[in-house]
């Protein structure tokens, strides 16, 4: 029974989002949240004070996922209000007129290099919208930049998901540094091997099958580009693959694409008009501004990480029965011990990409492309209006996330972890992405995922005489292509581009290609 009233309202959630007449994510989620309180509270006899408190903690991390989310938002306003998405359409037109070709180079490259570099779900909220400006229709892109943005998520955020995903295996002993670098090189290989099929399966979204195969070559080396690079570095670190893999991939796929190598001829709508070099670097200053920051903030070896990383406390006062508030000297804001349960939550407002880079580099642009306060105003008042119903689904899925999570090892996501790692026993290797793409369905991150799910990952390997690293490999690769119907990265996308109660049709879209990504990983796995 507690194995089915913990899968319950997850299968409830699909169902109400995907049925035909299907609830909009902003009420769905929130009534989810409810039944899983009311479970959390009668059924598994959590305290009550414990509940209230996850409660509150989930509304504080609600301003990570956001900010983003405005942030992306404002952005991209900024762009088409400037005229800088005009300027970057025709750039793009001008190097390949041919659409397998755009979307392999904003939607797969640029992509890819975004995810190495950031994570948060920017590589969507940016290469989107530069798709649907071309001239791509927002739903069908919001579905391919989901399925194409999961090779490269385990080593997203530079490296986030393998290094601080199994941390707290790391740190306890449980495995050493020797078995994180053969999760990413297992990671890496199965990935690679995906490669070859889930970018086709993400083209289909919006080109045929025969525009696929009249350009196959061009994808295949536009994949190679990226993966190649991307599976080499891996062998020896696990923080830069999908970044530097990214940016060759990038710079190889333009190159391909002006060309025209391994593409078919398309009939040229216009006339190829030239762009001046001084309006060509304004409308890219923007985009590169966003990706030089990300870049410098997050890769460890430079000390502007660890700034904005840094938890030294700078201010403390008390907030009563609520807790403890505090602001670090790196502005984190938190709140600890909410109703003295030791629950607590924080947000980092320099380190969440938000402010820094994208309302900074909003702010900045606003001086070079001189726009005027009533247009400055305009876009960031219609921003705002954009994220309304974003902010209610995400409050209501943060508060499903923290309360399933309630309960240690007896908790509702353990339960299901250890219900379904104990019915598959030895065969469990078929199955373990799967749990991974569970953690990211609900709790929005491939690094919460593998901190939710490691350990049990690593009870059914050892238990069952499996390969350890291999097993943790297959939860961070699943923890990746759960990205696909992850409802946050769902939501973003379609507040990003302003798509109305499209969530459920989305997730049964993308739920195919996510199956099929599992099958491959099995069957990779199986000859490792």
């Amino acid at each position: 029974m507690d194995l089915f009233l913990s899968i319950f309202p997850i299968v409830l959630l699909i169902y109400l989002m995907v049925k035909r007449n299907a609830f909009p994510s902003y009420v769905a989620l929130p009534l989810i949240a409810g039944i899983v309180y009311l479970l959390q509270l009668f059924y598994f006899k959590n305290e009550f004070i414990l509940l209230n408190a996850n409660i509150i903690s989930a509304i504080i991390s609600v301003f990570t996922p956001i900010s983003v989310i405005f942030g992306a938002v404002f952005f991209n306003r900024m762009m088409e209000t400037s005229g800088a998405m005009n300027t970057l359409r025709s750039w793009l037109g001008n190097i390949s007129e041919n659409p397998v070709a755009q979307l392999m180079i904003i939607g797969w490259a640029f992509a890819f290099m975004l995810e190495g570099a950031s994570g948060f779900g920017t590589p969507v909220a940016i290469a989107a919208p530069i798709l649907v400006g071309i001239g791509f229709k927002p739903m069908q892109v919001v579905m391919l930049a989901l399925v194409m943005n999961s090779v490269p998520v385990s080593f997203g955020a530079v490296g986030t998901p393998t290094w601080y995903g199994f941390k707290t295996l790391l740190d306890s002993g449980t495995i050493g540094g020797e078995d994180v670098s053969s999760i990413g090189k297992y990671s890496a290989l199965i990935h690679f091997v995906a490669a070859f099929v889930i970018p086709i399966l993400a083209l289909r979204f919006i080109v045929s099958w025969k525009e696929i195969k009249q350009n196959i070559l061009f994808i295949l080396l536009s994949v190679l580009s990226c993966t190649v690079p991307y599976l080499l570095i891996a062998q020896f670190n696990y923080e830069f693959p999908s970044l530097v893999g990214g940016a060759i991939g990038l710079f190889v796929s333009v190159l391909l694409a002006g060309k025209g190598i391994g593409l078919a001829k398309t009939e040229q709508k216009k006339e190829k008009q030239p762009i001046a070099a001084k309006t060509l670097i304004k409308a890219f200053t923007p985009t590169l501004l966003l990706i030089i920051i990300l870049v410098l903030t997050r890769v460890q070896q430079l000390p502007f990480k660890a700034m904005l990383n840094d938890s030294s406390e700078w201010l403390e006062f008390s907030l009563g029965e609520l807790g403890i508030f505090k602001v670090s000297k790196g502005l984190i804001f938190s709140v600890e011990n909410i109703f003295k349960t030791g629950v607590g939550d924080s947000y980092k407002l320099l380190y969440t990409p938000s402010l820094i880079p994208f309302v900074v580099t909003v702010v900045i642009s606003f001086f070079i492309f001189a726009l005027s306060w009533n247009k400055c105003k305009d876009i960031y008042l219609k921003s705002a209006f954009q994220i309304q119903k974003p902010f209610l689904a995400l409050v209501g899925a943060m508060i499903m996330v923290k309360l399933m999570m309630v309960g240690d090892d007896y908790s509702m996501t353990q339960t299901i972890g250890k219900g379904l790692a104990d019915a598959t026993q030895q065969h469990w290797v078929s199955f373990a992405s799967f749990l991974g793409a569970l953690g990211s369905f609900f709790s929005g991150s491939n690094t919460i995922s593998n901190v939710t799910f490691g350990a049990v990952q690593y009870s059914v390997a050892t238990a069952t005489g499996l390969s350890v690293p291999l097993i943790l490999a297959l939860q961070s690769v699943g923890g990746a292509m759960g990205n696909m119907v992850c409802i946050n990265n769902i939501i973003a996308g379609c507040s990003v581009l302003g798509i109305d109660n499209a969530e459920g049709t989305i997730l049964k879209k993308t739920v195919i290609p996510m199956l099929v990504y599992g099958l491959i990983a099995a069957i990779v796995a199986f000859f490792l």
